[in-house]
């Protein structure tokens, strides 16, 4: 009886996979958003739900740059998501984009900012990094600039943030992965 109630909880549990939806995110563990924690500069986030959109992924790119996804995947999956909502703090403040597209100068919570894509991207110069925020639509993007605290810093929504300071020199320096490894002599 116990090895057929066994089989029957595998059988289940295999059927029940079959059924996943690969383009979905999972939740994430917490041990990743504890890496966020320990970043060398401020990474901006929005707790671990914002308006029923939960944290569905936190990656720190070769680039420096930390991005922060909320809800699941509504076109694409793994590696071209495109979510209701990311937050990407990056330590690049040499470059505020919107030269080439037609973007909108404004002010959010006293930082220069720049508003695009009919104001579902908002791109904010605080501070000594920058802070980039995607929406599926623009109220959602404005309520996230304006609840968006970091998450190893001290801050609170609606506070002012940083003015932005002159540009770090952090793009002169080389990533890692472009520094080439030293030759050592062949024995």
């Amino acid at each position: 009886m116990r090895l057929r109630a066994l089989s029957l909880a595998a059988l289940c549990a295999v059927a029940l996979s079959a059924c996943g939806d690969t383009i979905q995110q999972k939740p994430i563990p917490h041990n990743i958003l504890e890496g966020l924690i320990v970043a060398p500069y401020p990474v901006y986030w929005l707790g671990g739900s914002f308006r029923g959109l939960a944290v569905t992924e936190a990656t720190h790119d070769p680039s420096g740059a930390y991005s922060v996804q909320y809800g699941n995947c509504l076109q694409g999956g793994q590696g071209t998501c495109v979510p209701p909502l990311r937050v990407v703090s990056s330590p690049d403040n040499s470059f505020l984009p919107g030269d080439s597209t037609p973007s909108q100068a404004s002010t959010v919570r006293g930082a220069a900012a720049v508003l695009a894509d009919a104001g579902r991207t908002i791109v904010i110069a605080a501070g000594s990094i920058v802070i980039d925020i995607y929406a599926t639509d623009a109220p959602l993007a404005r309520a996230a600039a304006q609840a968006m605290v970091p998450i190893n810093a001290i801050g609170a929504p609606e506070a002012p943030l940083p003015a932005r300071l002159p540009d770090s020199g952090f793009g002169e320096t080389p990533l890692p992965s472009q520094v080439p490894s030293p030759l050592h002599p062949l024995h």
